[in-house]
């Protein structure tokens, strides 16, 4: 299995002061969870020692959301809770299952729909469809008439040496010669593709030549082309698996749209008014039941959207930030589709083979011995550490502050408690993050800040080593684009 984009929460907390007792308890709280207060003073105290964090309790929330699930993380060890087993697995591993459980119903989806070997050498004969390969010498937009010249002579040449084979040696030469980076290590190749992929002067170049032919050099907006249609018998096996891609995507976009509207999909106004507000406070969002959209048979809500939000592209969710209503609506329709889809694989009783499990397994287990290793405890440290549940959390409270005082002077890297290992517990335990304790914790921490920077000598302050990412696999197996995204030799719902 490939390794999987991470999908995980920054916390803006760098510099060089401790937290020492940040998780006892104390009247005075900015949050709360299983049992353990985060005392005002104490967050303003840690906040205004961080050089360099913005002091705006939306900053300081993330900070308290962070000591929550660390919390609920040390205090699920502490009561013996197995984070291995299959039901938690699954659900912190939610991408990586859903998409596996995906690829196996789309399988079977499409088992009847691959085209022969009769049919793919039709389409080639058709021409619908066709493959080029290409060598480019590029030509910047600002380039002086001199450099024109010479770039000119130089593809000019290379088409001479090209002419006396007829073509042949078109893949070694485009691999030693060509500049374009996409398709200079494929020998040229640009995949199999309709009409229309292309700029105009290649278009209309190309789309004339017959099977095997080559053009002579062609100038488009990015330099000097040569181009070449290779014969259907020296890329029968590309070509077969470009034109299954094609058919295939073909279908997956036919088989969403045929689902949307079967099941009524509709989006609610307001969605993306709401969307652009959760994003400031995911935690708070995810036990939201506010409805998004609508479908026959149910609806899509927002706590389903930031279970997604932490398996989609972490660019996506910058995008959001700026997204008008429009392109967050259709991001919506396509997360409830996507659900649907993920729905009927269920109905299907898709399930994982032993193997994948295993990986699944690794990939976890790997995640917890860094989590392990970065709060410097064992299973067998905490067995040892005492004999009553009140002994065992008092160790694991030590654990998360020593992690907490390391990381802070920059001794330890930020490794987050995974998003959906982080809801799991949260759907177990009592947790709380108090509004107002969090905005009176951001005033204080901006007096305290002004008291130490009155007192500092000139010159004194030091840059802050900061907080590194911890080393390892991600703290989330998130999925690049969607849940459904697969590698592109085994097509799925785009």
């Amino acid at each position: 299995m490939r390794r999987l984009a991470s999908v995980m929460v920054v916390v803006a907390v760098a510099g060089c002061s401790v937290l020492r007792d940040a998780f006892s308890a104390h009247p005075e709280g900015a949050a709360q969870a299983a049992g353990q207060t985060l005392s005002v003073e104490r967050l303003a105290e840690i906040a205004s020692r961080v050089k360099g964090m913005p002091l705006q309790p939306t900053s300081l929330r993330q900070l308290a959301a962070t000591y929550v699930n660390f919390t609920l993380f040390a205090m699920a060890m502490a009561d013996g809770e197995s984070l291995t087993d299959t039901s938690v697995v699954a659900r912190a591993m939610w991408p990586v299952v859903s998409q596996l459980k995906f690829y196996h119903f789309h399988d079977r989806l499409t088992a009847s729909r691959q085209p022969t070997d009769r049919q793919v050498d039709s389409l080639y004969t058709a021409g619908d469809l066709r493959a080029f390969q290409h060598l480019l010498i590029a030509v910047p937009q600002s380039a002086a008439p001199p450099v024109i010249q010479q770039k000119q002579a130089q593809v000019n040449a290379l088409w001479r040496q090209l002419v006396t084979t007829g073509g042949a040696n078109f893949a070694a030469v485009a691999r030693r010669s060509s500049e374009d980076p996409g398709s200079k290590a494929s020998g040229g190749m640009l995949g199999v593709s309709p009409r229309g992929r292309f700029v105009s002067q290649f278009e209309d170049a190309a789309w004339q030549l017959a099977p095997g032919a080559m053009s002579g050099v062609v100038r488009t907006p990015f330099g000097f082309h040569i181009i070449r249609r290779p014969p259907l018998a020296e890329i029968r096996d590309s070509f077969a698996d470009g034109v299954r891609a094609i058919l295939m995507a073909q279908f997956d976009s036919s088989y969403l749209a045929d689902l949307s509207k079967q099941r009524e999909i509709h989006v609610s106004g307001g969605a993306g008014e709401a969307i652009r507000a959760t994003l400031e406070d995911l935690d708070g969002a995810e036990r939201s039941n506010q409805r998004l959209a609508t479908y026959r048979g149910g609806d899509f809500k927002m706590k389903d959207f930031v279970r997604w939000v932490y398996a989609i592209n972490p660019q996506y969710l910058q995008a959001l930030h700026t997204a008008n209503d429009s392109e967050i609506g259709s991001l919506v329709e396509q997360l409830v589709e996507r659900e649907l889809a993920l729905r009927q694989a269920d109905s299907a009783k898709v399930q994982l083979s032993d193997s994948e499990w295993t990986t699944v397994r690794a990939e976890w287990d790997s995640t917890l011995g860094i989590l392990g290793t970065l709060l410097n405890f064992t299973p067998a440290m905490l067995r040892d550490s005492a004999s009553t549940k009140e002994g065992r959390e008092q160790f694991m409270m030590a654990r998360v502050n020593d992690y907490f005082d390391r990381l802070v002077s920059g001794q330890a890297r930020f490794f987050p408690v995974p998003p959906l290992l982080a809801q799991w517990l949260r759907d177990r335990a009592r947790w709380s993050i108090d509004a107002a304790g969090v905005q009176r914790a951001s005033e204080r921490a901006v007096a305290l800040r002004a008291s130490a920077d009155s007192l500092a000598p000139p010159g004194s302050g030091a840059p802050s080593a900061g907080v590194r990412p911890a080393p390892g696999p991600p703290p989330v197996q998130g999925v690049p684009d969607s849940v459904l995204q697969r590698p592109p030799s085994r097509r799925v719902v785009q």
